[in-house]
């Protein structure tokens, strides 16, 4: 009797097909794999939400809006094209030359005042920009830009904030200029049109971002100038700078790889807040301080440097500037001094809305009626 019971135990184990029976976390579910992918964006939105509430306050939900919006744009006449006639033909869309207009207005405030009010020459404005933008709560769009008679593009899109860090550098006839970071090339473009660049050297690490910018350099200068000693395009590592020609430059640029707040908000290539990026965006205060150190190092005593993002934190801009200042000081011995752009921030507050609050340097903000920037600049001397 046992014998059969046996071999009755063994027949039924042998049909059983113990692969089919369930085991409890055989398979661990892969999230990873299976779950929706979080996008950049929202983890953008949620990082700002998280930092800017408190930064700004009751200005947040302002800003957070105008930044979700439609950007504005300025229209950046080329000096290379026949100016006159794009200029006529941007005012006859009822566009203004928000540079011109309001260094008009200042020269004339100045004249009126029985006080001694610092005209344009006194803190030395770039020359020679033209820059038409609509006014406050217009919301027009310029058409895209067309080559004009001479071959070259008539004007660049570009928000009009950009402009302002190269305003704030303040070129003079015959500077050599140094754009550290100058790729995609809108800035690049601006220093050019002064006309005050005896030399001018633009360089970015990123190949790709390099081709950009020789496409703009195609695009809206003329060929004897590209083909002559006046630009120099260069692809190096602008932290080593300062070793391979300091104390060389008048003037130098230093606007920095940072979060691109706007960009981060809308797009999700390139977007530096994947996942995958995440110690890459931890890192950047600590690139910016080494590009800004660079860049000032890069500069003659004396020379000047604008340092510059398009993002609001005050982690990548006051405290990047504070601590590029202190390494100067503290490992070359090198004094360096933040220069007031109180009238720059008067000058100009007609056609942006800037942050009141900054400890060093100017910051514009979003907003729904000039919706530009964020755009945060900061001048500085070198003394030694």
């Amino acid at each position: 009797m046992a014998a059969l019971t046996l071999r009755g135990v063994r027949e039924l184990l042998k049909r059983v097909d113990f692969a089919t029976v369930p085991r409890r976390h055989r398979h661990k579910k892969k999230w990873a794999a299976t779950e929706p992918k979080f996008p950049a964006v929202r983890l953008a939105l949620q990082n700002f939400d998280m930092a800017y509430s408190v930064q700004f306050g009751d200005l947040w939900p302002s800003i957070r809006v105008s930044l979700l919006s439609e950007q504005k744009y300025g229209a950046l006449v080329n000096n290379f094209a026949a100016w006159d006639h794009v200029s006529a033909k941007l005012e006859q869309l009822n566009a203004k030359d928000f540079v011109n207009e309001a260094i008009s207005h200042w020269e004339l405030q100045s004249e009126g005042s029985q006080s001694a009010a610092p005209s344009p020459p006194s803190w030395a404005c770039s020359p020679n920009l033209r820059c038409f933008t609509f006014a406050k709560g217009d919301v027009s769009r310029f058409p895209p830009a067309r080559p004009g008679n001479l071959g070259v593009m008539d004007y660049y899109l570009m928000d009009a904030a950009s402009l302002l860090p190269v305003l704030a550098l303040g070129l003079q006839p015959r500077d050599i200029v140094l754009d550290l970071c100058a790729a995609p090339g809108g800035k690049m473009l601006a220093l050019l049109q002064t006309g005050c660049c005896r030399n001018l050297a633009a360089n970015d690490l990123s190949t790709s971002r390099i081709a950009r910018l020789q496409k703009i350099l195609h695009s809206y200068v003329p060929q004897e100038i590209r083909d002559g000693n006046q630009v120099r395009v260069t692809s190096w590592d602008g932290r080593k700078w300062g070793e391979l020609e300091g104390d060389t430059f008048d003037r130098v640029l230093v606007d920095v790889p940072c979060t691109t707040d706007r960009h981060s908000l809308h797009e999700e290539e390139n977007n530096i807040f994947k996942r995958s990026r995440k110690k890459e965006r931890q890192m950047l205060p600590l690139l910016q301080v080494q590009l800004l150190a660079a860049g000032l190092l890069a500069t003659k005593p004396g020379g000047h440097v604008v340092y510059s993002t398009c993002s609001l934190s005050h982690l990548q801009n006051e405290y990047v500037v504070q601590g590029a200042i202190e390494l100067l000081a503290n490992q070359y011995s090198i004094q360096v001094q933040v220069e007031d752009l109180t009238h720059f921030r008067r000058l100009f507050m007609g056609t942006f809305c800037f942050f009141s609050s900054c400890q060093v340097g100017e910051l514009v903000i979003p907003n729904l009626t000039a919706n530009f920037g964020p755009m945060y600049f900061c001048k500085m001397r070198r003394l030694t």
